[in-house]
């Protein structure tokens, strides 16, 4: 079977691109070819290509995207960056292909479909736990994808979903409510996630995670 074709957006820093290798290998690891996105004009034609999208992490979404004024802690990636992930993402969902977001990635999917965020966890609402590093429990709710239960993940992340965007439901929370993982009702494979599946390669739930959204890519070609 020809092996997917899964496009990873990157991030800019002055003069290079910037994307950390987990991403690729994790595809890697799940019998696709990954092949790296910068920020381009077109991006209808980069969609046409690619078998599945993922959006990776990185730092901050401009909160301008939903209307309000960044704080103080906020790092925004840089504008092309964000400007070309949002055009690409319409343009992968107009077409019914997979698309996985993950921590940043699934930020600006959900401001992308109307949503907004908590700029800074710590500062805006009392939280139990530490997601700016560490790992932590999740519960996964009835959903059309994963199995029900408490799971152990990652978390890297100062920001989180505050409202859905349109379309979206949520299947995963952390013990303080924070949401940790949406879908699309709509879409055949629109998952994202706040945690890091591509770092725990031996993770029940980053697995199962991975090879959804693989199986979906190869099946659409």
């Amino acid at each position: 079977m020809t092996k997917p074709i899964i496009g990873i957006t990157t991030d800019i820093k002055g003069q290079y691109l910037k994307m950390k290798r987990h991403y690729a290998d994790a595809v890697t690891r799940a019998r696709g070819i990954p092949v790296l996105m910068p920020p381009s004009s077109y991006p209808g034609d980069y969609a046409k290509r690619i078998n599945g999208l993922i959006i990776p992490g990185g730092e901050d979404l401009d909160p301008g995207y939903y209307n309000e004024v960044a704080l103080p802690a906020v790092k925004p990636v840089s504008k092309r960056r964000s400007d070309f992930e949002i055009a690409l993402l319409k343009e992968v969902v107009s077409m019914h292909k997979p698309v996985l977001g993950i921590c940043y990635g699934m930020q600006l999917i959900n401001v992308a479909f109307g949503g907004t965020l908590y700029q800074d966890i710590n500062s805006q609402i009392p939280v139990e736990i530490n997601h700016e590093k560490g790992y932590h429990m999740i519960v996964i709710t009835e959903n059309r994808f994963f199995r029900k239960g408490r799971f152990s993940v990652n978390s890297t992340h100062h920001q989180a979903v505050k409202k859905l965007g349109k379309g979206l439901r949520a299947f995963a929370f952390s013990d303080d409510n924070l949401i940790e993982g949406f879908y699309h009702e709509e879409h055949p494979c629109l998952v994202s996630v706040q945690w890091h599946p591509e770092r725990l390669p031996g993770n029940e739930l980053s697995v199962t995670l991975i090879n959804l959204f693989m199986e979906a890519s190869a099946g659409n070609k």
